[in-house]
């Protein structure tokens, strides 16, 4: 049996639009780290703290600046807030420079894997949305471990990472870098 066949990847499928909430317990291979509550909490928070809370319509109690309360929707400061709680970083990819200028052969703990946001029909294309989920090495493997997949899948090496990271910066994706921060 090889190596890799003896990997146990943690993998979360998705739910409502908690894609967040699983990209994030998936980044760190950790069930319930976190959760619906949890990053709720990071939302109201960063609602508290919004200047622009004047400009809220009735709406707003359902269309949370950073989240919609019944689906989930969680956008990119519930995102940055939750990974630097844990102590890490977000660099925003700069797509004007492909996936060709990340630094994939740095040391394993220096990137620790790579969230990717990008446009999604869903419920037969009546619903257009955002998608976030990750990508992360492994034991020296990467895997895609979108939560709309059934299971995770590994690429057979970083030249195929970045030809999938090019086609979803082609595609309109954003792509977002944690990093481990050093202290």
């Amino acid at each position: 049996m090889a190596a890799e066949d003896m990997i146990q990847v943690y993998h979360e499928r998705q739910r409502l639009q908690y894609c967040l909430l699983h990209a994030l317990n998936n980044l760190f291979q950790e069930k319930d780290l976190f959760t619906r509550a949890k990053l709720n909490a990071i939302a109201e928070k960063l609602s508290l703290d919004d200047p622009n809370k004047e400009t809220w319509t009735p709406l707003s109690a359902l269309f949370k600046p950073h989240h919609n309360v019944i689906t989930g929707n969680y956008d990119i400061n519930v995102l940055i807030a939750a990974l630097e709680g844990m102590g890490k970083s977000v660099i925003w990819h700069d797509r004007r420079n492909g996936a060709s200028s990340i630094d994939f052969d740095g040391a394993e703990d220096t990137l620790m894997g790579i969230m990717l946001n990008i446009s999604a029909r869903r419920f037969g294309g009546i619903w257009n949305g955002r998608h976030w989920f990750t990508l992360r090495r492994i034991c020296g493997v990467w895997y895609n471990l979108d939560s709309d997949l059934k299971s995770p899948q590994s690429f057979k090496d970083v030249e195929e990472v970045k030809t999938f990271l090019d086609c979803i910066i082609d595609g309109g994706g954003e792509i977002f870098l944690v990093m481990n921060c050093k202290e």
